[in-house]
């Protein structure tokens, strides 16, 4: 029963902002929807470690993979719920927003964590596709929030470039299929009926379906040359709705296509699309480093590190073996570490009023606690050691580099020079004076403690992941 209450938590918190106008009950039932959740995803988690998969009905699926992800959703889900509330406050108390804003908040994000946690746990790939597309338009009228043109375009872009993409996949997800049309049964295609009747399907049909689907959900994902909406969208959304993009969303878009992938490995065999998500990952990676050496706005650096990011995910599952270990690994790290950094950047927004690198100067002696996660998270998501990001990056780099030597020194290029370009901005920030009428401190622990418990939780995994994590690692990777 846990699925179930999950959903049902987030829709219930969902209709009181929708029927109440009490601000504090409002943001209680945010919180605790996503304590729920907490909860629960552990208990699933637990589960699917001892027994590989978990199907408490036929409308659900869980895998090892999914696991993974309901607890990412899970953690910043909550961390980000915590934080929203006094994020919204100060915005409020500065004149920016009013009680309807806030109570559209927090009914949208409800509805937007509940779409993801469907999408993990769907048993069917229509279902999955549905709640897909149920994460745009939540999210477009996040990302329009403050309703400034640039925002406005921004959620344009992302609605018709999102919707396109993800018609596509569904198109590609159709032609999956057709070997079932002769089957008899109730007409509900699981993801197991499709792994199932592999060999009915055409190899030609199998390589076209997948292609549709890659560049339907890698849209979503944000991966080159799809990636045009994300710089746009991550930046205009309020910072607690750009760690939800950037920390949780792109990884649930990414392991659809791992779903489909391995459904059309049993049919055409691994190399197929192997060659894309190498090709593709590399790309981003590259595309990425480059343009963060000029940015000027530190939430579109972020998201252009997010962009990076994937990429990374993408080589280490291309390259398969220990690559794949160390993707799912990474994409854990990736997903708490760019969450305290959107957090962090909320933190910063709200002392310096202004997204632009050139006007945040000293923000460690304004923002002391913020700017040291800010700067910790900045050396954990490049890679610095001892933290665990070097780690996954040495073994996605070292599972590729007998067999694709070339794509391995393209990336190692594109590592270095994303961290030049980061470390110049960041420092940038952190240092120097501060500006005249910005008086030091954060206001309020509870813009600290969400994005500290992120970074905490990642340093931790960074020398320790315990038992049962590392069985849904070890059981994901061996499987995708």
């Amino acid at each position: 029963m846990e699925l179930p209450i999950i959903l049902t938590s987030f829709l219930v918190s969902a209709l009181i902002g929708i029927s109440v106008r009490h601000r504090r009950l409002i943001e209680a039932s945010s919180i605790a929807a996503s304590a729920v959740a907490f909860v629960e995803s552990i208990l699933v988690s637990l589960k699917v470690a001892s027994s590989g998969s978990y199907v408490p009905f036929s409308f659900f699926y869980v895998d090892s993979l999914g696991a993974i992800v309901m607890l990412i959703i899970a953690c910043v889900g909550l961390a980000v719920a915590v934080y929203s509330v006094e994020y919204l406050r100060q915005e409020t108390a500065k004149g920016i927003i009013g009680l309807t804003r806030v109570r559209q908040y927090f009914v949208l994000m409800d509805l937007f964590i509940a779409a993801m946690f469907l999408a993990v746990t769907a048993g069917s790939p229509i279902v999955t596709w549905i709640s897909i597309e149920a994460t745009t338009l939540s999210t477009a009228f996040l990302i329009s929030f403050y309703n400034k043109p640039s925002a406005m375009e921004a959620a344009w872009k992302y609605l018709i470039i999102n919707s396109i993409g993800l018609l596509l996949g569904f198109f590609g997800t159709l032609l999956y299929f057709i070997p079932l049309t002769s089957l008899q049964g109730s007409g509900f295609v699981s993801w197991q009926l499709l792994a199932a009747n592999t060999a009915h399907f055409d190899p030609l049909i199998a390589k076209i379906a997948f292609v549709f689907v890659l560049i339907g959900y890698w849209t979503k994902a944000g991966l080159v040359p799809m990636h045009t909406w994300l710089p746009d969208a991550h930046s205009k959304a309020p910072a607690p709705i750009s760690a939800l993009l950037s920390g949780v969303l792109l990884n649930v878009a990414f392991i659809m296509v791992l779903r489909f992938k391995n459904i059309t490995d049993a049919v055409v065999g691994v190399s197929f699309s192997r060659n894309f998500l190498i090709l593709f990952g590399v790309i981003s990676m590259l595309v990425a480093a480059l343009i963060i050496l000029t940015q000027t706005n530190y939430k579109r650096l972020l998201a252009y590190s997010s962009i990076e990011n994937m990429g990374i995910v993408s080589l280490g599952f291309g390259f398969g073996g220990i690559g794949a270990f160390a993707a799912i690994l990474h994409m854990i790290y990736h997903a708490l570490i760019k969450s305290t950094l959107f957090l962090s950047a909320g933190t910063v927004l709200l002392k310096y009023s202004s997204t632009k690198i050139a006007r945040v100067t000293g923000v460690l002696a304004a923002l002391t606690v913020t700017g040291i996660l800010f700067l910790t998270a900045f050396l954990f998501i490049t890679g610095t050691p001892p933290f665990g990001i070097f780690l996954t990056k040495i073994f996605i780099l070292s599972a590729g580099i007998k067999t694709h030597p070339a794509v391995v020194l393209v990336a190692l290029f594109s590592m270095v020079v994303l961290f030049v370009g980061f470390f110049k901005h960041v420092t940038a920030m952190s240092f120097g004076k501060t500006p005249e009428g910005i008086k030091a401190g954060e206001g309020s622990v509870w813009l600290v403690v969400p994005p500290l418990a992120l970074i905490a939780a990642a340093s931790y995994l960074s020398f320790h992941v315990p038992g049962f994590l590392f069985a849904l690692i070890n059981g994901a990777a061996a499987h995708y």
